[in-house]
């Protein structure tokens, strides 16, 4: 089972909540897909959250775009800018699928120039939308524990505390 933004916003609020803020705030993620021979590749993305869903613009052809059409397993990840653990680590495991529908390019490259005052020219470029399998908090607490919490669609998020 996999869901959209809109339904991981549904199912678990808060969490999507702070990883909608951590996404955000640098504007940037960390991506991870598969290469052709298996092994991992990591690499930046600009992540996009409009109309209910989370998608991921890239350069026509890049290596990560032609890993998510050979393979569509990916992990998205927030950017870390702090040892301390304290400002939160998001993760969303799921399957990038390709955005074709010229309307649907339409609007990301409208809400994408509203945000950042650029937008890709012409259909050299790909568009994918993050159906989303988990998703994922650490975070430290401090003086020396740490919070996780776990969602999956069609279910509660499940949250642990640790010494």
């Amino acid at each position: 089972m996999v869901a959209h933004w809109q339904e991981f916003a549904a199912e678990a609020p808060d969490l999507c909540e702070r990883g909608r803020r951590r996404l955000e705030s640098t504007g940037l993620c960390l991506m991870g897909t598969l290469r052709r021979d298996g092994s991992p590749r990591i690499s930046p993305v600009e992540p996009l959250i409009i109309e209910g869903d989370l998608y991921l613009g890239m350069i026509w052809q890049s290596l990560k775009a032609r890993d998510l059409e050979r393979d569509p397993r990916c992990v998205v990840h927030s950017t870390v800018s702090d040892k301390s653990g304290q400002e939160g680590d998001f993760k969303l495991y799921g399957r990038a699928a390709p955005v074709a529908d010229k309307d649907e390019r339409r609007r990301y490259c409208r809400a994408l120039e509203s945000l950042t005052g650029w937008a890709p020219d012409g259909d050299q470029w790909h568009l994918f939308r993050l159906d989303i399998d988990q998703a994922a908090w650490f975070e430290v607490v401090p003086p020396d524990g740490h919070h996780v919490e776990v969602w999956r669609p069609g279910t509660e998020p499940e949250a642990r505390e640790r010494p």
